[in-house]
C-alpha cells in the first residue's frame, strides 16, 4: 500500500447557492496541516484570515447546522502518529470564526477526519491508531463511545438521511457502515485497494469511495451495500463531492511527489451506469485537441488536481 501524503489544503464549505454566472459568495475554510493553522476565505472579496493552532489540522468540517467549525489533528508538541494513547485533538470553533477554539477535546490516538450528526449534537472522529471512530457529545464536552472499524479508518461521511456513517478503512480495503442511532458498525463493504474517503449522491442511493492505490472511484449501491463498479480517475484520488442535482462527482487527485496530479476527467452518466466492476471503456481525447462532442465520452483536461464525473 502506498503511503498517504498529507494534503496541504483540506476544505470545508459554508456556501450560498450560486449560478454559473453569479459572483461567488459564502466562505471556505482550509486545514493548513503543514502550517499548523486554519484559514477562512471570504469568496465575495477574496480576503483570507489565518489562525495559528496548537494542532497540525488534517481536516476541517462545518457542523450540519452551520454554527461551528470542527478541526482535528495531532498536537504540534506530539508525534504525527502516536502509540494509540494520545496526542490527537478535536478543536471546535464558533462561527463566525473569531480566534481560539471554544472547546478542545482529546482524541485517544491519531485523528483523521471529523463530521457531525444531522443535529450537530455528536461529532465523529476517525482514529487510525485504534482502528475506531471516536464519538463526542458536544454539549457535555465528553467522549461517549468508541466504535470499532476496519484497519486504519480515515475519511468518513454522513448519509443524506443522517442514519448512517460510511468510513473508509485504508489498510483493510473496506468501508465500514455505522448506525448513528445505535453507534454500532452494522456492515463492512469490500471496495478495493486503499480507500481514503467516501461520499454520497444527494438521494442516498449511491455512495462513492476514492481508491487511492487504484487511481479509481468506487461506486457503492447503498441498498445492497455492494460495490457495483469502478471508474478510472487521476493519480491518488482522495476527496470527492457529489453535486446536489446528482449529475457530477468531483474528485481531487493528490498525485505524488514524483507524479503530481493535474488532470480532470469527465464521465457521462450512461458510462457510469454501465460500470459493474470491470471499469469503463470510453473514447478519450486531450482537451487541447479540438474535437466535436462525442456521446458517452471521457475527456481529459490539464488542470490542478481535480477530476469530475457524471454520477448516477
Amino acid at each position: 500500500m502506498r503511503k498517504l501524503i498529507p494534503a496541504s489544503l483540506l476544505l470545508a464549505f459554508s456556501l450560498a447557492a450560486t449560478s454559473a454566472l453569479a459572483a461567488p459568495s459564502g466562505t471556505v475554510f482550509t486545514a493548513n496541516e503543514r502550517g499548523n493553522s486554519i484559514s477562512q476565505i471570504t469568496l465575495a472579496d477574496g480576503s483570507v484570515t489565518t489562525i495559528p493552532l496548537e494542532i497540525s489540522p488534517h481536516n476541517v468540517q462545518v457542523s450540519t447546522d452551520g454554527k461551528r467549525l470542527l478541526a482535528v489533528g495531532m498536537n504540534i508538541h506530539a508525534g504525527h502518529h502516536g502509540s494509540g494513547q494520545g496526542g490527537g485533538e478535536l478543536q471546535v470553533f464558533e462561527l463566525p470564526l473569531a480566534g481560539k477554539p471554544s472547546m478542545v477535546l482529546p482524541v485517544a490516538g491519531h485523528p483523521g477526519h471529523v463530521v457531525t450528526d444531522r443535529d450537530s449534537k455528536l461529532a465523529f472522529v476517525t482514529d487510525a491508531d485504534n482502528n475506531a471512530v471516536q464519538v463526542y457529545e458536544l454539549a457535555s464536552r465528553r467522549q461517549i463511545a468508541t466504535i470499532k472499524t476496519g484497519s486504519y479508518p480515515h475519511g468518513l461521511r454522513l448519509s443524506p438521511d443522517g442514519s448512517s456513517l460510511y468510513v473508509a478503512n485504508v489498510k483493510s480495503d473496506s468501508v465500514s457502515v455505522i448506525d448513528v442511532t445505535s453507534l454500532q458498525e452494522t456492515g463492512r463493504i469490500a471496495v478495493g485497494n486503499a480507500p481514503v474517503q467516501v461520499g454520497f449522491a444527494a438521494n442516498g442511493k449511491q455512495a462513492y469511495v476514492s481508491l487511492s492505490a487504484e487511481n479509481a472511484l468506487g461506486l457503492i449501491d447503498t441498498a445492497s451495500r455492494k460495490l457495483t463498479g469502478k471508474v478510472k480517475v487521476g493519480r491518488n484520488p482522495i476527496q470527492m463531492y457529489a453535486t446536489p442535482d446528482g449529475s457530477k462527482v468531483f474528485v481531487a487527485n493528490q498525485g505524488s511527489s514524483k507524479q503530481p496530479g493535474g488532470r480532470a476527467d469527465r464521465y457521462v452518466r450512461e458510462a457510469i451506469g454501465r460500470a459493474h466492476g470491470q471499469g469503463v471503456a470510453m473514447a478519450r481525447h486531450r482537451a487541447q485537441q479540438p474535437q466535436p462532442p462525442v456521446p458517452r465520452q471521457r475527456e481529459e483536461r490539464d488542470c490542478a488536481n481535480l477530476s469530475y464525473c457524471l454520477g448516477a
